[in-house]
């Protein structure tokens, strides 16, 4: 059995407040990815509810950040769930193509699945910046987001952005020839990493703005190796 790297994995002075990562499976089947939005019914269905509820809780959470400082941690811990559900899902499917491994129906943590995801949860928060991140202080990001995933979504990645297009590029090529690029991974990884730092942001789990860097591969930087310019982190 395959060992995915896990939170633990990163010393905590040099751990991101949004960390993604992802283990490429291999081998991966040729035809698979034609029929995966099919299979992967059951959980849009599901990330539907979710989604309503993970707007509601960062709503709830947004109040209590700014009457207390705190965001609740039933709250954080559930839309973290929503997040870490959707990336999984994203990853089988056209936002990576990466693993044929059938996506848990799970809001928790999962360190069998090669997509994992980890928010660190913040002891305080700004209570001035929840009035603002979201819409204001967020703007540009969602331009990048826009044309990532073909518009702004409630936690699906759409079907005609340029993630989803350079995943169906990974799919021609697995159909083709057997194997996922690496290069090509490594841009997808780095281009869902993005999406998933805006979501968390915006969503009011953390205060750290999303930095605009394209880092790039399966692995999460952490924060010694982006200060140190280390390969597979581009500005």
């Amino acid at each position: 059995m395959s060992t995915y790297p896990t939170a633990t994995d990163f010393p905590a002075a040099g751990r991101p407040p949004v960390s993604v990562r992802a283990t490429l499976d291999a081998p991966l089947s040729r035809w698979l990815w034609l029929v995966k939005w099919i299979l992967a019914i059951p959980h849009l269905v599901v990330l539907a509810f979710l989604w309503t509820g993970f707007v509601l809780a960062g709503l709830a959470a947004g109040f209590a950040i700014l009457f207390t400082g705190r965001s609740p941690r039933p709250l954080f811990d559930f839309q973290a769930g929503v997040l870490r559900w959707t990336w999984r899902v994203a990853y089988y499917t056209y936002g990576a193509l990466g693993t044929d491994r059938y996506p848990p129906f799970s809001l928790g943590e999962e360190p069998s699945y090669p997509a994992r995801l980890d928010i660190v949860y913040p002891e305080r928060m700004s209570r001035g910046l929840v009035l603002v991140k979201w819409w204001l202080l967020a703007l540009p990001h969602y331009l990048v987001v826009g044309v990532l995933l073909g518009g702004l979504h409630l936690g699906w990645w759409g079907g005609t952005g340029l993630i989803a297009l350079l995943s169906v590029f990974a799919g021609v090529a697995l159909l083709f020839t057997g194997a996922y690029p690496p290069g090509l991974f490594d841009l997808v990884m780095g281009l869902n990493r993005w999406v998933l730092r805006v979501a968390a942001y915006v969503g009011l789990m953390t205060d750290e703005y999303p930095p605009f860097r394209l880092d790039l591969g399966g692995t999460e930087p952490t924060a010694d190796a982006v200060r140190d310019g280390e390969p597979g982190t581009k500005a």
